[in-house]
């Protein structure tokens, strides 16, 4: 086969986790900026840009949470203008596959989904939603699952390797998000198998991310646990499977490792190897504002969780980078 044009071409896709602009636990000042005044400098760096977007953009109306225990239900909303503060920081593509894009039933994720159009920031994770952005020439394709009705389906691994095939017929490179996995400090480790939550199936992530790397998926992303996770190396492709909270005003928790944080780079080629990338040492500071943590804490937790939990752990170096095997070969013509 030729040696794809593309080959030689860098497109860098950043991801940070669940992201909430703003709710009743909170708004933060500045129409949503403060949150971000401290990692501007480092999200406005990627080509592309990605979070999990936790929560909704919205002025009222009906919530999930109308007539049950308040101390049990979470309904994030923030207002429509805080949706600016995302463009302002860099993010060019947000998932709303996750448990709080219905917070305010199909009214608010009708107005969370107007907010973000009318600051051109692309999202998925919806069904019959991709996300397509284009950086010098190369076609990025960008998938969201979750467990949730509005979601594709995180538990359908054949539908799942098939809109990963039939996407792959059109995009260069394909990036899935996951929003997967059980809750809580304690669940800093990647089991296998299937995960449950509050009593909800949570995705199997292990056999859900070889799957759809299997389908042709070049770097699966994920969120959920609201505690970092462990990298692994899958035929030569990347799986991060949570990176924490990264952003909200007052409404996460910033106890022990749960106010531990990552800001996640890496490098894919146009023919969809990835080479490698950095992770950023994050904590949220109160009342929740991500913020570089110098000891490097969360990356030092990312490496001893990859190490534990999988054959071909992805190591993280003192600076915070990373290379891939197959960084090193080259394509070449037969």
């Amino acid at each position: 086969a030729p040696v794809d044009p593309l080959a030689d071409t860098i497109v860098e896709i950043g991801w940070v986790g669940d992201t909430t602009p703003g709710s009743k636990y909170g708004n933060p000042p500045d129409a949503g900026r403060a949150l971000f005044t401290q990692t501007r400098t480092y999200t406005l760096e990627p080509d592309i840009m990605v979070a999990n977007l936790e929560g909704t953009f919205g002025v009222g109306g009906a919530s999930k949470c109308d007539g049950r225990d308040s101390s049990e239900c979470y309904a994030f909303q923030a207002p429509p203008e805080n949706a600016a503060a995302l463009a302002w920081a860099g993010f060019d593509v947000v998932s709303l596959a996750n448990n709080h894009s219905h917070d305010y039933l199909a009214a608010g994720l009708q107005s969370t989904k107007d907010a973000l159009t009318a600051n051109a920031i692309d999202y998925t994770g919806l069904v019959d939603t991709v996300a397509v952005k284009e950086v010098d020439g190369v076609t990025v394709a960008v998938l969201g699952f979750s467990p949730y009705s509005w979601s594709p389906n995180i538990g359908d691994l054949e539908a799942a390797r098939e809109l990963v095939r039939r996407v792959d017929a059109d995009a260069d490179v394909i990036v899935v998000l996951i929003h997967a996995g059980a809750e809580g400090a304690d669940k800093t480790h990647t089991p296998q198998g299937p995960e449950t939550a509050y009593g909800e199936f949570r995705g199997d992530s292990r056999a859900f991310a070889h799957a759809v790397i299997d389908a042709g998926a070049d770097l699966v992303l994920g969120s959920g646990p609201h505690v970092v996770r462990g990298m692994e190396i899958y035929n030569d492709k990347l799986v991060a499977y949570s990176l924490g909270n990264f952003a909200g005003w007052k409404n996460f928790s910033r106890s022990g490792n749960l106010a531990l944080s990552g800001l996640l780079t890496v490098q894919v080629t146009g023919d969809g190897r990835v080479l490698g990338g950095n992770w950023r040492s994050l904590v949220l500071i109160d009342p929740g504002v991500p913020t570089l943590d110098p000891s490097g804490a969360s990356a030092a937790l990312v490496n001893q969780l990859s190490a534990e939990d999988f054959d071909s752990p992805v190591e993280l170096q003192p600076d915070g980078s990373f290379s891939l095997p197959a960084a090193q070969a080259a394509p070449t013509a037969p």
